[in-house]
């Protein structure tokens, strides 16, 4: 049986701002780019599907169940890496990790191999032994990444996963996530259309609390009737009538 993660008339209401719009969309197996520019409701839709708050109205199952009726047993098979990189000062990177393989559910006697494994994968293993109040942007960046795959979760989602990554870093980290992303639903939520257009097997473009389009990249540029030379930098232009991508 395919995993289906499907939204159905998501909306999602601050005082007079509604921020998301009647969404409606269903993820399956695969990788999924959340494209839009800032304010199209990206983070707001996110925190919806991880549990972080809760939509004004509209639904949201996974194989058919209420996610919000599933509670705990839902958040154990979601890996989350938000924007806010709000992480223990006063751990290593590696406590860090093991702290949250723990609370992952993760088995004592293989966690320091996985840590290890995906220490390398982020390139922090030469800092992983030092305080994360002493990283970078980028190095907590690629920590959050990291902590993301602990626990072998069934549906990943990443927000602006490379917002302040060296271009090689950004290389490494859509390595990561394509090389991961066997019978799991992956969303990358960015406004960035290089870091998604070569991983993704499906582009969801959201604009204004919206899905304003949503296929294959190739289709997308076809039935936009955008240049092939231009790609999905065209269809996204076209689509947010922006005349430069942020």
């Amino acid at each position: 049986m395919v995993m289906e993660l499907a939204l159905k008339g998501i909306t999602k209401q601050y005082g007079s701002k509604r921020a998301l719009d009647d969404f409606s969309y269903s993820f399956e197996e695969g990788v999924y780019g959340l494209l839009g520019p800032n304010g199209a409701g990206k983070s707001t839709l996110i925190k919806i599907i991880t549990h972080s708050v809760k939509p004004t109205g509209g639904e949201i199952t996974l194989d058919g169940d209420d996610i919000f009726k599933q509670k705990e047993e839902y958040r154990k098979r979601i890996g989350y890496m938000p924007q806010q990189q709000t992480i223990y000062p006063f751990y290593t990177g590696r406590q860090f990790l093991n702290y949250m393989g723990l609370l992952k559910g993760e088995d004592r006697k293989s966690l320091d191999d996985k840590i290890q494994f995906y220490l390398e994968k982020v390139n922090l293993i030469s800092v992983a032994d030092k305080k994360i109040g002493t990283y970078s942007g980028g190095m907590k960046q690629r920590l959050l990444i990291a902590q993301t795959f602990l626990g072998d979760p069934d549906i990943m989602i990443f927000d602006e996963p490379t917002a302040g990554l060296d271009p090689k870093e950004r290389i490494h980290v859509r390595n990561l996530i394509h090389d991961n992303s066997a019978g799991k639903i992956i969303i990358v939520a960015t406004h960035v259309v290089q870091d998604i257009e070569s991983i993704a097997d499906c582009i969801v473009l959201q604009k204004e609390g919206k899905v304003a389009e949503a296929d294959a990249p190739d289709k997308l540029v076809e039935k936009m009737g955008v240049d092939p030379d231009q790609g999905l930098e065209g269809v996204y232009m076209k689509v947010f009538e922006e005349t430069e991508l942020k």
